[in-house]
């Protein structure tokens, strides 16, 4: 339900409590338990084809109990500066163009996509002396993140840390970070190698995916950031952000894992702290500048649709008196969110309250906010699922059925989750 102004508009059934049950079939029903596994604003991949009323999604989630969403909130982009900016947006890097399903040559449709804008293009150099300088960020970064580390030992480390000469390391903050990931990558399956791509410069930065070995998945190759999450996740977890480059994701972490400390791959940065703070201003006429990025916002959102109705919105857009709108790519969406906000500390979204951010029913039963569509595509190593999916960010709540969830502990990914769902049903 979307609430403002007294307009209302019917975006999903509305529950009476957490417990619930939705028939599977005739002759079976599962029990659902939602809760919030993800959080509101990271990122995370889920399929975004199929019908979660009949086949693969039948009582409304992935098979891990991720929800799927048909139509989800936009918020329409433009880009009014590109010089001299502190918190400069690298583009993602995905240069292939996708339908629902799979890559496409044909320029003529599904028009407004991620692989249609080039912005500033990824600029390394390696340093030579175990730093890579971001040429368009002004951040310098350890090239090699060695070997894992918890909470408490990243810290003691960087105390200490004197790489290339430097002494003003310090472990990133999730946006800083997220600047790394490049959506050329391909996700994996946890446990397949076949047509893997990482989401981020192997030319230049050094990357291994999980030690299978160990016992570890293919995808844990998670990295650390400094942002932790303003809220708890499950059972009142404490939970850090960190991005995932081996499946191209942002999550909310636990901090402990099976009763012990969760370790984490861990790589410094230093140089331009300016980076992921923005600076907005209300232009008063429906838009908001934000004067770090050099990106202009729609104040208002749009919604629910889906996501080529979504690409077309924006692309059809005149609005203020610019005709320039976009749908924007994930790295541009996630640089709005607010990670001192949540639900449930805030009573509002992760975002700053100078835009208006539609109010829905989730699938709790309880008001919350929505998940915003990307133009980027996040594409899969199988052939079967290559364009299946489009990144999202969830400003509110991202939730699970915890009845279906496929993993030892289920966990609250935590709020400021990016992830893709299904561009069509």
């Amino acid at each position: 339900m979307k609430i403002r102004n007294g307009f209302f508009i019917l975006s999903m059934a509305v529950f009476l409590s957490n417990y619930f049950v939705i028939a599977k079939d005739s002759a079976a029903t599962e029990t659902a338990y939602w809760v919030d596994v993800h959080g509101a604003g990271s990122q995370r991949s889920d399929p975004k084809t199929g019908n979660p009323e009949e086949k693969e999604y039948v009582n409304g989630h992935g098979p891990q109990g991720d929800a799927v969403r048909i139509y989800n909130m936009v918020r329409p982009v433009r880009s009014f500066s590109a010089a001299d900016l502190p918190y400069s947006i690298v583009d993602t890097h995905q240069t292939t163009r996708f339908d629902n399903s799979t890559a496409i040559t044909d320029t003529t449709v599904f028009s407004g996509q991620d692989a249609d804008y080039t912005h500033l293009e990824p600029s390394y150099t390696d340093n030579g002396d175990g730093t890579v300088s971001d040429n368009n960020t002004g951040l310098m970064w350890q090239k090699n993140p060695g070997k894992k580390m918890n909470w408490d030992e990243a810290f003691q480390a960087v105390e200490s840390a004197k790489l290339a000469g430097y002494d003003d390391w310090r472990i990133p903050t999730i946006k800083e970070l997220y600047s790394l990931i490049q959506f050329s990558g391909r996700d994996v399956a946890p446990n397949s190698m076949k047509e893997n791509i990482p989401f981020i410069n192997t030319d230049y930065f050094d990357f291994v995916y999980g030690d299978t070995r160990a016992g570890e998945r293919i995808i844990d190759s998670q990295y650390m950031s400094s942002t932790k999450y303003v809220s708890t996740t499950m059972a009142g977890d404490e939970t850090v952000f960190g991005v995932n480059f081996a499946d191209g994701r942002i999550k909310g972490y636990g901090m402990m894992l099976r009763g012990k400390p969760k370790e984490f791959f861990v790589i410094l940065v230093r140089g331009n702290t300016e980076y992921g703070i923005n600076n907005f201003v209300d232009n008063g006429d429906g838009t908001i500048s934000d004067l770090a990025t050099g990106l202009m916002w729609m104040q208002d959102d749009y919604g629910p649709m889906n996501w080529e109705n979504a690409l077309a919105t924006c692309e059809n857009l005149d609005y203020a008196g610019y005709d320039d709108w976009r749908l924007p790519n994930a790295k541009e969406l996630q640089s709005l969110v607010d990670y001192s906000r949540s639900p449930d500390t805030t009573d509002s979204a992760a975002i700053d309250p100078v835009f208006y951010t539609s109010t829905t029913v989730d699938e709790a039963g309880t008001y919350d906010y929505g998940f915003y569509w990307s133009s980027t595509t996040h594409a899969s190593a199988s052939k079967q699922q290559e364009g299946t999916a489009a990144a999202y960010v969830a400003f509110g709540k991202s939730l699970g059925n915890m009845s279906a969830m496929e993993m030892p502990a289920p966990r609250n990914r935590g709020t400021g989750m990016q992830r893709p769902l299904p561009e069509k049903w």
